[in-house]
């Protein structure tokens, strides 16, 4: 079974958790023009000024949607 690797990208500031919602919007988007093969996205409050957006993508993917969409950081995906 092929790695599943979560994409982040951070949001800061009173309005982090609106603007990660919406970029979550564009990330589904991407995911349905480039037909990749996962759906999975989110976003999430870390806390009042700290909020982020991700996707998960597989191995094989990644590099090319880090290298489309330049993400802030990654890291292993764990169900």
């Amino acid at each position: 079974m092929e790695r599943k690797l979560k994409l982040i990208w951070d949001f800061r500031g009173p309005t982090a958790l609106k603007t990660a919602a919406h970029h979550e919007i564009h990330l589904k988007e991407y995911i349905i023009l480039e037909k990749l093969s996962l759906s999975l996205t989110g976003y999430q409050d870390i806390n009042e000024m700290h909020s982020i957006a991700y996707m998960v993508v597989t191995d094989s993917e990644m590099k090319k949607v880090r290298d489309s969409l330049k993400p802030h950081r990654g890291q292993l995906y764990e169900e």
